[in-house]
Formats: C-alpha cells, sequence, structure tokens
C-alpha cells in the first residue's frame, strides 16, 4: 500500500471536499457537521464558512481576500488560519487538494 503523495498548502492552494464528504445540518443537535464514511465532525461557524468557501475553483489566496473585505480583518491573519485548517482537515482526508 502507498502512501498518499504530500501536497504543500499554500496561498495557491485550491481545495474542496474529498469524495464522500458532505457538510450537512444536524437539527437534533443544532449543529454543522463535516460527514465522512464512518466519521463526523462538528464543525464551529468559521470552519462551516471556510468548507463553503472551498469550491474547487478558487486557491486560498481568493477566499482569505474575500473574507478579509467581508469581515474587515488582516488578510495575512486569515489567510494563515485558513491555510492551517486546510492542512489539518486535508491530513484527515476531508479534503482533496490541487496546489
Amino acid at each position: 500500500m502507498t502512501e498518499p503523495s504530500v501536497v504543500t498548502v499554500t496561498a495557491q492552494t485550491v481545495a474542496r471536499l474529498a469524495r464522500g464528504v458532505r457538510l450537512r445540518e444536524d437539527e437534533v443537535r443544532g449543529q454543522t457537521v463535516l460527514l465522512a464514511p464512518e466519521r463526523a465532525l462538528a464543525l464551529d461557524e468559521v470552519a462551516v464558512m471556510i468548507v463553503k468557501a472551498l469550491d474547487g475553483e478558487r486557491d486560498l489566496d481568493a477566499i482569505a481576500q474575500e473574507f478579509s473585505i467581508k469581515f474587515e480583518a488582516s488578510k495575512v491573519q486569515i489567510l494563515t488560519d485558513v491555510i492551517a485548517f486546510v492542512d489539518e482537515f486535508s491530513k484527515r482526508r476531508m479534503l482533496e487538494l490541487k496546489s
């Protein structure tokens, strides 16, 4: 069995939900969850916004730019946070990446 290739997450990385992973609203618990085969992960509001922005077309720099305008915050800080989020969730095999 071969290990998946490691992709370094950068501002130019394009990400989307991995095959079989879905974002769903859990009405019983009143929270949004990321569902993957045999696992589920509850997300906070910020994580939901990031996941929804990962459309497989825009790179992380464009997403950070959009968020910085929307929230009147530092693009550099937002990009740093988005890169960390995408890196962690790709390691959990919940995201597919293109660089």
